[in-house]
């Protein structure tokens, strides 16, 4: 066929054309199930992979072969042919033959390809070219009797301006157009909204379509893309972002057109449901009339379209340079700039030996085709130069094929899944190219099995990236979480048995009684969303435990030295203030009814409130008798100084009113289980272990006590009430407890001017050093004792522990002052 255009089709031919979410490619599907046999040339091996699967469900597997230049599935006898528009097999006759994209003609780098699918690709009936409205003039010019087929958009689309990444609404896709931008966007959503689906033209099929899964299950609520959505790709998306404006085109840096913003804002929308777009990041706002031109689709006509010459001249190298350099000569047709193939072949050409090999037809074609080898890994023009001349001598050599020796090593290279998504990338850039060689069987030897290694290395390498991206751009658990939130109904809840609760199989947390730890969400959202899902998860079963725990019996509670109140063995609540007689309590976690939690507060209080007076009833006998007046003058206020220092007083600070009261204001006292020792004056019913442990949860924290030996007092010392929780007393600066300082009263009383026995001290607990010690700081005077904070003592100089010597020494006698006589005269 000339490669000028004849103006007589041999079938009928018909060009679709339209904006985005027109049908046609669905249409083209459709028409070409209506026949016998027929091909379609899609614009992405994506595209492609993605209306191969749709065939094989409609007709079979046996019945559709895919073609593409890293991937071939042939069937014996396929009727159907899914290919990129470069590898459509040409010399296959079919009945009908369709033609994606169209417009990409204009394309500098493709244009001539799709330029020659629309002049002499034909189909034996029929003949569709699917594409922009941008080509109707152009293609009229050139196909004098093609019929124009013009499809209007079945949803509007509308301007949405500029929004922050964070407030972009959910089903939103995120355009750019650099592999780092688009992980730098993929990230920040990742942090802010929970995470993002990646889709770039580089992923393999089977990666693509793993993250698409991720978006259209809505597991992710965000796209982040390269301009690749743009090309037929079918997604559930309602908005479409740009976040940037200016894309490389294989050339320079250059802003978008028009029409490539309509291409790629057009994925808003499915079918009937309307579609909106907009900017984000640092991408400027759109000029008015920009957008009104995306939202009218109203777009200059395309002019010309890249042209080369299809029909090469392979008898001599010149010949064949000149042939690809030769003019179109038709209006609507130039002549394409300088290609990559063409660019090798010229590199190749100042290689002597290249030369020499290439004087005959065969090698010429041979070099050509090593040319046309695709740069899938973008590395530099030397090194792809370099691969292709290797590909040439391998072919030109005396075994004409590419053995295992040069395979097998190239292959190694690759055949690993370490590493992180650049390299696996990169990897798998390494494995499309080393696809692309072996799909072709004049170039491999055994061609058929490194067919199946590298495909079987390509799936492999495609599913570790998928997780790999998955892992770093989304956090499955806020995701499930925030999904839970806004699908209420299809949400599944529930705690386990042993307190673990979950949201949708992703586990949030553990409940505890009526607490809720969340699981660690590692960023704000996180934590925000598993706060807001736990009340959607727990909310209800913290309300049913709150009502169990008001309504439960005192049995039912306990109560720790920490200050912890438990609820069958789960911590509850935490005490916050008061006495045990009058507690307050602060209720863990803020989860559930505030009525339901006011009740169980109330419930709480009340147990420790019944508590005190079981484990402090003596303290409590006290409390009454001094509030119903049934204790009176000098007991009544010995009475009340022992309830406000938690059940223990120093003798010495109630001496004066001891020596004052009479004895049958003693035995009074005596009914109220007060002791009055040597040296303390208790209540030995507040040192009991259930009494101890209830007040040491009002007094603090409890004090480290040595086992042997004497304690220390730490800085600044504490109050009376937490001394008495644990049964001691202040001595100076250490202290000690109350029955210690009684017995040690008793041992001394024994052992009159003698020495202590070893019984003696292995009861206190003392080394013979301390022993010592003690026995020295008791014939210290009072006077010297610093016991009492508010008379400071003088300091003493012959033992750390003389301030003994004041529990020792017999009461000193109180003595009253006899009144002055008055003088006579």
């Amino acid at each position: 066929m000339s490669d000028r255009p004849t103006g007589q089709a041999p079938s009928r031919v018909v060009a679709v054309l339209g904006p985005t979410n027109t049908g046609k490619t669905h249409l083209a599907v459709e028409r070409m199930l209506g026949h016998a046999s027929g091909m379609i040339g899609l614009p992405l091996r994506l595209l492609a992979r993605e209306v191969y699967e749709r065939i094989v469900r409609a007709r079979g597997q046996n019945s559709v072969a895919l073609i593409t230049g890293e991937e071939k599935i042939i069937p014996p006898r396929p009727v159907y042919f899914v290919c990129t528009v470069e590898a459509m097999p040409m010399e296959r006759d079919v009945e009908f033959l369709a033609v994606d994209e169209i417009q990409l003609a204009a394309d500098p780098e493709r244009g001539h390809v799709f330029t020659s699918r629309l002049l002499h690709a034909r189909g034996r009936f029929e003949t569709m070219f699917l594409g922009a409205g941008t080509m109707a003039p152009l293609i009229r010019r050139l196909i004098p009797d093609v019929e124009i087929v013009s499809r209007e958009r079945l949803s509007s689309l509308t301007y949405a301006g500029s929004k922050k990444l964070t407030r972009l609404p959910r089903r939103s896709a995120i355009v750019a157009f650099s592999t780092e931008q688009v992980y730098a966007i993929a990230e920040l959503i990742r942090r802010q909204r929970g995470g993002a689906a990646v889709v770039m033209g580089s992923l393999s099929p089977r990666t693509r379509n793993a993250q698409v899964a991720l978006f259209q299950s809505g597991e992710v609520d965000f796209l982040v893309a390269t301009d690749a959505i743009g090309m037929g790709l079918n997604m559930d998306v309602d908005h479409v972002a740009f976040a940037g404006l200016r894309k490389f085109d294989g050339r320079r840096t250059r802003w978008l057109h028009a029409h490539e913003i309509a291409q790629i804002a057009g994925r808003a929308g499915r079918h009937i449901r309307d579609g909106t777009f907009g900017v984000t990041g640092e991408a400027e706002e759109l000029d008015e009339d920009l957008v009104g031109q995306v939202v009218d689709h109203r777009f200059d006509p395309v002019q010309a379209i890249e042209w080369r010459n299809a029909r090469l001249d392979f008898d001599t190298l010149p010949d064949l340079l000149r042939s690809l350099t030769q003019t179109p000569g038709v209006n609507g047709l130039k002549l394409t700039g300088q290609a990559l193939d063409e660019t090798l072949l010229r590199r190749a050409l100042l290689d002597d030996d290249i030369k020499r090999i290439g004087r005959s037809r065969g090698t010429i074609m041979r070099l050509w085709e090593a040319c046309q080898l695709p740069d899938f890994q973008k590395t530099t023009l030397d090194e792809h130069a370099r691969l292709s001349r290797d590909v040439f001598r391998a072919l030109t050599s005396s075994r004409g094929r590419l053995t295992d020796d040069w395979f097998a090593p190239r292959f190694a290279e690759v055949d690993r899944d370490d590493g992180q998504i650049d390299q696996l990338s990169a990897r798998l850039a390494g494995v499309r190219t080393l696809s692309y060689i072996a799909n072709r069987p004049d170039w491999v030897a055994d061609a058929k099995a490194w067919r199946e290694r590298t495909r079987a290395l390509e799936d492999r390498l495609s599913d570790v990236l998928h997780e790999r991206l998955t892992a770093r751009f989304v956090d499955r658990k806020t995701t499930a979480l925030m999904r839970s939130l806004h699908d209420r109904e299809a949400t599944l809840a529930e705690v386990a048995g042993d307190g673990v609760v979950s949201v949708d199989g992703e586990a949030v947390g553990h409940l505890e009684g009526v607490r809720f730890a969340p699981s660690a969400g590692g960023s704000a959202l996180a934590d925000r969303t598993l706060k807001a899902a736990a009340l959607r998860a727990v909310g209800p079963e913290i309300a049913r435990r709150l009502g169990r725990l008001a309504a439960d019996a005192d049995a039912a509670f306990a109560v720790t030295p920490e200050g912890d109140v438990l609820w069958q063995g789960a911590l509850a609540a935490r005490i916050t203030g008061g006495d045990p007689f009058t507690p307050r309590v602060r209720l863990i976690g803020d989860l559930g009814p505030q009525a339901a939690r006011d009740r169980a507060q109330r419930r709480i209080e009340a147990f420790l409130s019944s508590e005190a007076g079981r484990a402090l009833r003596d303290l409590r006998r006290l409390r009454t008798a001094i509030e119903n007046g049934t204790l009176t003058g000098l007991p009544r206020g010995l009475a009340f100084r022992l309830i406000e220092a938690g059940g223990v007083l120093d003798r010495r600070d109630v001496e004066r009113d001891l020596a004052a009261i009479s004895q049958s204001e003693r035995r009074t006292l005596k009914t109220f289980a007060v002791r009055v020792g040597n040296h303390s004056v208790w209540l030995p019913g507040a040192l009991k272990p259930r009494a101890r442990a209830l007040a040491q949860a009002f007094a603090g924290p409890p004090l480290a006590l040595r086992e042997t030996g004497l304690s220390l007092l730490p800085e600044p010392p504490p109050g009376p009430r937490a001394l008495s929780a644990q049964g001691l007393r202040a001595v100076g600066r250490f202290a000690i407890p109350v029955e210690t300082l009684e017995r040690l009263a008793e041992f001394k009383r024994e052992a009159a001017k003698a020495d202590l026995s070893d019984a003696a001290l292995a009861e206190l607990g003392w080394s013979a050093a301390e022993l010592k010690t003690v026995l020295a700081a008791l014939r210290t005077p009072r006077a010297q004792q610093p016991d009492r904070p508010d008379k400071p003592a003088r300091p003493v100089k012959d033992s750390p522990f003389a301030a003994l010597a004041a529990l020792t020494a017999p009461p000193t006698p109180v003595r009253r002052k006899r009144p002055r006589r008055k003088a006579t005269k």
